[in-house]
């Protein structure tokens, strides 16, 4: 496949998602169990970060035990973990930033990729390598929805999945821009939330979470 062919598998992907939670877990138990929460709120994508030595290894057993759960790999920041996680069976990558060597091994990759950035020359960068599906990392330090705004002018065949400082409040005004195809966040899955196995918290906030994609796309 192409990298046109990944990305446009990437923006569908996303577009179907509309709110992907970005989750960080420690034990296999936490994964298992706060993905088949989100999955029963109505978010069948998750980002999962590799931030803890059980990332890797819940991926796998996400795609053995919940197949209807779509799996990403983020915080992907080398070219040794993005195989490990095309290894695992991810069924997409996400990077916070993506520096020239690892934005060239990504464009080459088996799957569909959403490479990140934080400035339009970053953005450009990658556009040069044939992207047109980014993340926008930290959406909210970098300028939110100004920021959003203001690329769709001249990269308007860009497509951008913000993520950071996003919240329940403000995810239907990120949704509206005609530029995002799916936001990030983690207000459906808090740390404390995830400790404490409130689980019933998580599936709840997800439906409501879906339940603001759906409203932004019948508007």
């Amino acid at each position: 496949m192409s990298i046109e062919q990944h990305q446009q598998r990437a923006a569908d992907l996303l577009r179907a998602a509309g709110i992907l939670p970005v989750l960080t877990v420690h034990t296999l138990e936490q994964a298992r169990a706060v993905s088949a929460a989100l999955l029963e709120g109505g978010l069948p994508a998750i980002e999962l970060t590799l931030r803890t030595p059980v990332a890797l290894e819940a991926l796998a057993m996400l795609k053995r035990e919940l197949p209807g759960v779509v799996v990403g790999a983020g915080t992907v920041l080398s070219v040794q973990q993005m195989q490990q996680a095309i290894d695992a069976g991810a069924d997409f990558l996400v990077t916070p930033g993506t520096p020239a060597p690892l934005a060239d091994a990504l464009a080459e990759a088996p799957l569909p990729v959403v490479p990140g950035a934080a400035t339009p020359t970053e953005l450009l960068s990658l556009y040069a390598r044939g992207f047109r599906v980014c993340k926008l990392f930290p959406a909210t330090a970098v300028g939110g929805l100004a920021m959003i705004k203001g690329l769709a002018g001249p990269m308007a065949d860009l497509q951008l999945c913000p993520t950071g400082g996003i919240t329940e409040d403000s995810a239907a005004q990120y949704l509206e821009q005609k530029n995002v195809v799916c936001i990030g966040g983690s207000w459906m899955v808090p740390a404390n939330w995830i400790a404490d196995g409130a689980w019933d918290k998580v599936r709840d906030s997800a439906a409501q979470a879906a339940r603001i994609v759906a409203r932004v796309r019948t508007a």
